[in-house]
């Protein structure tokens, strides 16, 4: 048996290589941030960078926290960078160097705060982490940024509203075709801009579920970026004009595959929501056809803004809503 004093003699040893360990990491973190190399000895710090760099590498030290978070959903986001100018002396938090000049010195990325020069900021992966207090509006707000602001699979608006109408409205007749009023659709808009996932949207609220409809479309509509993205569009649309209906879904799902992680998750359980309503045919009178009338434009829209493209794209906008509906189980 081991004497406690013994113990305590080797303990100390181990403690010391423990704190010396935990010292190690954060030195890492910290030289990861400002873009310098800790050799095998480690790597000496400048006092007074250190001083200056710490308060400006916060987010950069909790985007690196929040790769090791298994809760956090790692869709891939690009920073949106817009010209800034800063107040006081600034340092890049990309590669660590003084942005010189009185205004204008660099860019500031306006979902997660990341300055940078602006010759840096081409080389700036994509990790943006949206920050919810820069996060002004939950409709006309980038999807991929909402979704990463609130850390979550998909926009809550659309899990909120398909929970509702799940809930309450799967056999109203005409559902999704029948219009809401508009005020009142407005005001659900107004709810989720000011309480987020704390909009009350229940039958007690809004008893017509047509309004909780119309609000979930107009999010849809108001989005700067379509859930089938521009970058997409032209390949749906070429899938749709194949004959073979094998290859047709081939190619459909070949195409889904190059939507953004966001964009697709949302187009996927948003058509699992659809082909309930389907299963209601019955009651509500809306099948998969009919349902692409509706969600094809709203879904997808052309990346040039020519009426005679939407009109000529129609038929086969509502011929991909449809076939997603109704092949959601194969193409997802």
């Amino acid at each position: 048996m081991f004497s406690r004093e013994l113990w305590l003699e080797n303990e100390k040893p181990c403690a010391m290589v423990r704190k010396a360990r935990q010292g190690r990491k954060r030195q890492e973190l910290l030289a990861v941030a400002l873009g310098v190399k800790v050799g095998v000895k480690g790597s000496f710090l400048w006092p007074p960078l250190k001083l200056f760099a710490c308060p400006q590498i916060s987010s950069l030290v909790r985007r690196a926290a929040l790769t090791h978070n298994d809760n956090h959903f790692n869709y891939e986001k690009t920073h949106n960078f817009k010209v800034h100018t800063f107040r006081g002396p600034h340092w890049c938090e990309y590669c660590a160097n003084f942005m010189w000049g009185l205004i204008a010195q660099g860019v500031q990325c306006s979902d997660c705060g990341l300055n940078v020069h602006k010759q840096c900021s081409k080389h700036v992966p994509n990790d943006c982490q949206p920050d919810l207090k820069r996060i002004k509006k939950v409709y006309c707000c980038d999807l991929t940024t909402l979704v990463k602001a609130h850390n979550s699979q998909r926009p809550m608006v659309v899990d909120i509203c398909i929970r509702e109408i799940e809930a309450r409205g799967l056999k109203s007749e005409g559902l999704y075709r029948v219009s809401g009023f508009t005020e009142h659709i407005e005001d659900v808009k107004m709810a989720f801009d000011r309480d987020g996932e704390k909009a009350d949207i229940s039958a007690n609220i809004y008893p017509d579920i047509n309004i909780i409809t119309g609000a979930l479309k107009l999010y849809f509509r108001d989005l700067p970026i379509p859930v089938i993205t521009y970058d997409t569009y032209s390949k749906f649309i070429d899938a749709a004009k194949i004959l073979n209906a094998d290859e047709r879904l081939e190619a459909v799902h070949e195409v889904l595959l190059l939507l953004p992680p966001a964009h697709y998750e949302t187009l996927r359980y948003l058509m699992i929501h659809l082909k309930k309503v389907t299963v209601n045919e019955k009651d509500n009178f809306m099948n998969a056809e009919n349902l692409g009338i509706v969600f094809g434009p709203t879904l997808m829209r052309p990346p040039e803004d020519s009426t005679l493209t939407t009109l000529h794209d129609m038929r086969y906008q509502k011929l991909i809503v449809q076939l997603l509906i109704e092949n959601e189980d194969v193409l997802f």
